[in-house]
């Protein structure tokens, strides 16, 4: 299955670089361009992409408030957003992930990294560059501004204990082969869950569960080996 792309940032030769690199894969395309978030919107809606590569700096409507808006629909609920910039800042990062995005990149970023990480949001993974790491996300989801947490722990309630354990070893980043490997389960059970969690918490996928899992306070800032309580 080929996967469509809908590419949106306000200048025409990155646009048109990232364009020629994508459809040189046999198994992506490039469907729509944009050059602002207003028309990445509109495109969204009327190409129903598959995944949309979008800068946070353009004129007018950003790449996070395009993002908030395409993520916040739901027509709109399958398309994924890897979120494009030169500042791989701290606040962009926060700002991404809040704003629904699955994947954070830096235009540095290799021609093949980014064909993966097409493909790795496409099949509802989280994708976040080396310099975006966990432990910054950390810092910054689990210190909102009053100093707790975003969301009550007894939002995850709807859990069962084994898939609060597992939400809790995705917000470290592991694949499902690694949380197999680390909690002793197969690949396909480690996704069954992750999965059932996604859907009980009405998230669109692995990123968003990371959001929940350092909101609630599932998770906090340094943890390597999460013993969430039961």
């Amino acid at each position: 299955m080929t996967l469509r792309v809908l590419v949106a940032d306000d200048q025409i030769l990155i646009r048109s670089g990232f364009a020629a690199l994508i459809n040189s894969a046999p198994d992506l395309e490039v469907v729509g361009e944009a050059g602002d978030g207003d028309e990445a919107v509109r495109q969204a809606a009327e190409l129903r992409p598959d995944v949309i590569l979008m800068d946070i700096r353009m004129p007018g409507t950003d790449g996070l408030v395009a993002a908030r808006a395409i993520t916040g629909s739901a027509e709109l609920r399958d398309v994924r957003i890897i979120v494009l910039t030169t500042f791989e800042a701290d606040e962009y990062v926060l700002g991404a992930l809040r704003a629904g995005a699955s994947g954070f990149l830096g235009k540095s970023v290799e021609p093949e990294e980014l064909l993966e990480a097409i493909r790795v949001v496409a099949r509802g993974d989280a994708l976040l560059s080396p310099r975006a790491t966990r432990s910054l996300i950390a810092r910054f989801l689990a210190q909102p501004r009053d100093g707790t947490p975003d969301l009550r722990p007894d939002s995850l309630e709807v859990l069962t204990d084994r898939e609060r354990e597992i939400v809790a070893v995705v917000a470290l980043g592991l694949s499902n082969q690694d949380i197999a490997t680390r909690l002793f389960l197969s690949p396909l059970t480690v996704k069954t869950h992750v999965n059932r969690a996604m859907s009980k918490l009405g998230v669109r996928d692995r990123a968003q569960l990371v959001v929940i899992a350092y909101q609630t306070g599932l998770v906090r800032a340094g943890d390597t080996d999460p013993r969430p309580s039961t």
